[in-house]
Formats: structure tokens, sequence, C-alpha cells
């Protein structure tokens, strides 16, 4: 109802209530690119609205197009930034792309880089691991997923604001499998 009444200050929170909250994928890609539209370059919840699209259409299972945009807001936050600018978050999740997508390579190199940045990122460990162990590479995996299962049991996770009330897509909770 709020978006009716003031659409500039309220639809892109409710394409980020669509994205993380209510889970309807599509809703969220419509709010954000109606925001796109009338607010270009704004960002909601500390991430741009591509950022969410991009989350969105992973979890529609368009990763080429994920992967796109992704690869496109890595570009922009490093323009904007600097260099060293990108959120952990934006590369976390194109490893996410780049895993759903085999390119176990470059899942990695784009995990390494979100671990970088947050040395304890429990869940960009644990999917790394799954690329290495891909490529052949169980044993290291297998280190790795120790480790993240360690982070993890420290409280390291996804650590968005409201990460606290709702589960992030790609947020992995089955630590109780890994041993």
């Amino acid at each position: 109802m709020a978006v009716k009444f003031d659409a500039d200050r309220w639809l892109e929170y409710r394409g980020f209530m669509n994205c993380i909250f209510t889970k309807d994928y599509l809703a969220a890609i419509s709010d954000f690119e109606q925001c796109k539209k009338a607010t270009p370059g704004r960002y909601v919840m500390d991430h741009s609205y591509d950022f969410y699209i991009a989350i969105s259409l992973l979890q529609l299972n368009e990763f080429k197009k994920a992967e796109d945009i992704l690869t496109n807001e890595i570009k922009n936050e490093k323009k904007q930034f600097g260099e060293d600018g990108n959120h952990y978050m934006t590369l976390f999740y194109l490893g996410i792309t780049k895993l759903e997508l085999h390119k176990w390579d470059e899942a990695i190199a784009e995990f390494d880089k979100a671990i970088k940045m947050y040395s304890h990122f429990s869940d960009a460990k644990y999917y790394k691991g799954i690329a290495l162990s891909k490529l052949g590479r169980s044993e290291e995996g297998a280190k790795l997923w120790k480790e993240a299962k360690a982070d993890f049991e420290a409280g390291y996770t996804i650590n968005e604001d409201n990460a606290v009330y709702e589960r992030y897509p790609y947020q992995f909770n089955g630590w109780k499998y890994i041993h």
C-alpha cells in the first residue's frame, strides 16, 4: 500500500522484500526494473538494484543472465569505489553463478576474492569446497569444509542486516551433515 502513495520511497524496499523475504523473484525483478527507470543508480540495503535482480535471476535458474549482471556490477563497483571497492556479497554471488554454470575455476577465483575481504566467510568457503571437489580436489575441499564449519559455528555467515530475520539465497545451513 505504501508504494501506491509514495513509489519513490517504497518501491525499492518492496523489491528488496520480494527478493529476500517473500521470495517472489519475478515481482522483485519487476519492482527493481521500475526503480532503475525512475531512480537509476540508487542503492537499497547497501546494494544496487541490479544486485537484487541478479539474486532473483539465480533463484529462477537464469544463471547466465545473473552472471552477466553481476560481472557488470563488479565493474561498476570498481569504477565507483576503486579497485578494491567490490562488496564481498557481489563477489560471492558471482561465484555462485560460476558454480551453477560449472565454471569451477572461475567460481573458486570469485570465492577467493570474497574470502580475502571476509576471511571467515563460511558460506563462500563451503561453496568453494564444492568447486574444488568438482575439480577432483576432494581432500582440499573437505579441509575447507571443516574450516567453514568452524567459522559458521563461531557465527560467521552472511551478515547482511536482515539475515538475522531471513536466510539469504544460497546461505548454507546444513553443517550437521558435514563431518
